[in-house]
């Protein structure tokens, strides 16, 4: 409960203006498909989730640390694995909602 409420109280600080903090991976990968669709690159904020999970949650197991390693897409994220092992709106929100991923603006 007192990560929760942690979790919750520093989201509510953390300013939603699309561009990658410190410590956030902008995963662009596959931007070519992207723009063709009409979306921004993903910004995965690295330090919301170390905040609740210990980096074994998801290394080795789901990502391998190392740049341009994983094949991550929407078609896989939607058949659970990636982010929709968690991002199923079970354990956390799912993946219905583009822009809370899709938020990479002005990144080089």
């Amino acid at each position: 409960m007192r990560r929760f409420l942690a979790s919750a109280i520093l989201l509510t600080l953390v300013p939603l203006h699309g561009f990658a903090e410190y410590g956030d991976v902008v995963m662009d990968k596959n931007k070519k498909v992207m723009a063709q669709v009409g979306l921004p690159p993903v910004v995965f904020p690295h330090w919301i989730h170390r905040i609740n999970f210990k980096c074994k949650a998801c290394h080795d197991d789901l990502f391998v640390m190392r740049r341009g390693a994983n094949d991550i897409t929407m078609a896989a994220n939607m058949k659970g694995q990636f982010c929709g092992t968690c991002h199923n709106g079970k354990i956390a929100w799912d993946l219905l909602y583009c822009d809370r991923c899709h938020s990479a603006v002005g990144t080089k």
